[in-house]
């Protein structure tokens, strides 16, 4: 269930199922990269204002599924139109700065997006464009991304399945609202 905020700014109706903490793993594979199953955070949120904030932190996963190391972390702000053109301002940590322009499909929760602009480092890697696409499909965030360098022609190199998680404060938000249950909690089941 898609839950809009009444503090959400009008604009961002349509990007409310984006909203909240995901987690959840995917794989990375491309060229001359190691190839890996990943964890990942993602976050969405908002103060009142017309963007969303973003944040991602992903990690290495070994064989049995535990974190081996960091790999990505991403930062940007997200935004939409009135004719449903979303725009992104993304930072990641290998020094590059990306500027995606792309649509909110309709009557559906899915944006495509690709780059309008890449700013890069001395010290970041050889990337020059991509693609991703992110969907909401039976209430978990979907996504894949796709990626070129000089050398390698646009291909998709991450993709994730994330599922919407809970803090200790909505935990608590959620026990409160149930109110009085029975001592024995057999009867909440009836």
């Amino acid at each position: 269930m898609i839950e809009i905020p009444s503090d959400l700014h009008p604009d961002l109706v349509p990007l409310a199922f984006l909203l909240g903490n995901w987690a959840g793993a995917g794989v990375s594979d491309f060229p001359r990269a190691e190839k890996c199953n990943f964890g990942q955070e993602v976050t969405f949120s908002h103060d009142g204002r017309d963007f969303l904030e973003y944040t991602s932190h992903s990690w290495v996963l070994d064989n049995d599924g535990n974190k081996v190391r960091p790999l990505e972390t991403e930062t940007g702000y997200w935004r939409i139109d009135k004719d449903r053109k979303v725009e992104v301002v993304m930072a990641r940590d290998q020094g590059v700065i990306e500027i995606w322009y792309g649509e909110l499909a309709d009557k559906k929760p899915q944006i495509d997006l690709v780059t309008d602009a890449v700013a890069r480092t001395a010290a970041s890697g050889p990337y020059s464009g991509g693609k991703r696409l992110y969907g909401y499909v039976n209430s978990d965030l979907m996504w894949v991304g796709e990626k070129a360098t000089p050398e390698v022609e646009l291909r998709p190199y991450m993709s994730a399945h994330l599922k919407k998680t809970v803090t200790p404060e909505e935990v608590e938000a959620m026990a409160k609202s149930l109110g009085d249950l029975p001592d024995d909690g057999i009867a909440f089941f009836k």
